[in-house]
């Protein structure tokens, strides 16, 4: 067992890569009274081309499929998983994103016995014929019900204006007409492709022992039968140099306008650590120039050009990054105006000198309170880390960035030809 010392935070990592190739991470917080840990593989809604392990030509499988798998893997032969952990007081969820699908638990009790069904069930995968085909009708309902919020579809309608049919474009659950086609057959080979320990992390975080959790995880793992797995062998196509459409519009029941706009990103990288230096500048001039204390956001309220809930977000991987500013606006357009306008403004000023230091500071002590959080902690260091990044040396990271560097992501981000907007209109 490894101990990782991250001496500017006070925090002991421990890390064991498993004869499986799994590897294993336990954060020791005795201050916690819950326990949290998250199971997560490297597949998400991207990864429908591969090949799999036995096999020499690439697959191409249903959209939608890695999150109908988070779905069935939490019904076994014997009944439904969520009634194992509740049996020990734990509550159990998953989730799934375009490239990961977590597992997880949190608890404060019987933290062996929580941590044993998770490590079983997510590696006993039980799919009929029938439990199959019941789950379509399932997940089929919660697609319906997300086309129907507005929310949902001003986001996936950025999505698609920037990336089209790309993966990054579609929606992480599918179509109902996408789910249809998935087979046990389907299921069982993305499962035996993706879910090898290798290809998995598994992350614990609490009032812990690290060496009897490590112990107790490979005593679980050595009576398992695994071999080893090559690489996985995976297909993203290359995206377009431009975005699919300028301009997505859907009607709903909404009493309100939804707008969301953004830049689709061109700094694409498969460097780690560039990546997310690269994150850190752009979330920095991001919150100075739109977030809650800066004058636009102030100016855009006092007008009525929208409410609270204007927000930006920003999300960078190896194959996809863009921005994504909005909210609800009686005006979307004249809102996108003042919004671009000031980036604009700002691309060419520079981003104030007074505003960067006092944002990166709050950035700072957000990271500081993320660790606060057993959730927090567990799924982001899982996310990342499956992207290659060590989510505990973000605080250097933020501590070393420049003025420069954050103007040079805002003047480099801002790029018309790359620009983007979804709207939800009231029925009319």
């Amino acid at each position: 067992m490894r101990e990782i010392l991250y001496q500017q935070l006070g925090e002991t990592l421990y890390e064991e890569v498993l004869d499986n190739g799994l590897r294993v991470f336990v954060l020791q917080k005795p201050s916690f009274r819950q326990t949290y840990a998250c199971f997560t593989t490297r597949y998400g809604s991207i990864d429908r081309e591969f090949i799999v392990p036995g096999e020499t030509n690439m697959r191409t499988v249903p959209d939608g499929i890695a999150h109908f798998l988070e779905h069935k893997m939490f019904e076994e032969e014997h009944g439904d998983v969520f009634m194992d952990f509740a049996r020990y007081g734990a509550q159990a969820n998953a989730f799934t994103t375009f490239d990961a699908t977590t597992y997880l638990f949190s608890c404060t009790s019987h933290i062996e016995e929580n941590l044993t069904i998770l490590l079983d069930f997510v590696q006993r995968p039980y799919f009929t014929d029938e439990n199959v085909e019941k789950e379509k009708g399932i997940i089929g309902q919660e697609i319906r019900m997300y086309d129907d919020n507005p929310n949902w579809r001003v986001y996936f309608g950025l999505l698609q204006a920037m990336y089209g049919q790309h993966p990054a474009g579609i929606d992480i659950a599918g179509t109902v007409e996408s789910i249809a086609k998935i087979t046990k057959e389907d299921l069982y080979d993305c499962y035996y492709t993706f879910y090898h320990p290798s290809n998995m992390i598994l992350f614990i975080v609490g009032p812990v022992s690290p060496q009897h959790m490590m112990d107790l995880v490979v005593m679980n793992q050595e009576k398992k039968n695994y071999h080893k797995q090559a690489p996985i062998a995976r297909h993203l196509p290359d995206l377009p140099l431009l975005p699919e459409n300028p301009l997505v519009k859907a009607n709903l029941a909404v009493s309100q306008p939804r707008t969301l706009f953004g830049y689709r990103e061109i700094a694409i990288t498969h460097d780690a650590l560039a990546r997310q230096k690269h994150e850190a500048a752009m979330e920095i001039w991001m919150d100075c120039l739109l977030g809650k204390s800066s004058k636009l956001y102030q100016s855009v309220i006092d007008e009525g050009l929208a409410d609270a809930g204007f927000s930006m977000d920003y999300e960078l991987t190896a194959w996809y990054g863009h921005s994504m500013i909005g909210g609800n606006s009686n005006d979307p357009e004249k809102l996108r105006e003042r919004v671009i306008k000031a980036l604009k403004e700002a691309s060419i000023q520079g981003v104030d000198p007074s505003d960067f230091l006092r944002t990166k500071k709050k950035a700072m002590g957000r990271f500081l309170g993320l660790l606060d959080s057993p959730q927090g902690i567990a799924n982001v260091y899982a996310s990342q880390r499956l992207r290659d990044i060590d989510l505990f040396d973000s605080l250097n990271i933020l501590e070393e960035i420049t003025l420069e560097e954050v103007n040079d992501a805002l003047r480099k981000h801002v790029v018309d030809q790359q620009f983007c907007v979804s709207e939800v209109w009231p029925l009319s």
